[in-house]
């Protein structure tokens, strides 16, 4: 199976090649602020899998301590600002695909949640299999 997507502006495309590991809504405050939204639907893969076409700007998240370390290294189109993929710093090559630049988007069905402390009250999700607390 072939994914392909491309940022607001279309000067970034992407494809992923082969199956994801999973589809999963984050709602953490990071992927909430990135995305705008109350959460963040995200294709969970190995970097592998992904080819870009066009250029990327990267910014280091370094989470809620504030501290060196970084956790995420969010990549972006640099002209319109569309988040494009996640690379999850500790768990090397493991990458989060933004699902909302999806050229196709019905097929997607998220089936983990992360971060579900930092849920909104009012957002209830039908059908996740996983519930990934961190509490």
């Amino acid at each position: 199976m072939s994914l392909t997507g491309r940022c607001l502006c279309g000067e970034v495309a992407w494809e992923l090649a082969g199956d994801a590991i999973a589809t999963a809504v984050c709602h953490c405050d990071h992927c909430q602020r990135q995305s705008g939204g109350a959460f963040s639907v995200n294709i969970v893969a190995h970097e592998s899998q992904l080819t870009v076409s066009g250029d990327l700007a990267t910014y280091e998240d370094h989470g809620d301590d504030g501290g060196d370390n970084v956790y995420v290294l969010r990549r972006f189109c640099g002209t319109c600002g569309s988040p494009i993929v996640s690379a999850l710093v500790e768990t090397e090559g493991v990458i989060a695909v933004k699902a909302g630049t999806l050229d196709e988007k019905a097929d997607i069905r998220p089936t983990v949640e992360a971060w579900c402390e930092h849920r909104q009250p009012w957002v209830e999700l039908p059908g996740m299999a996983v519930s990934l607390d961190r509490e």
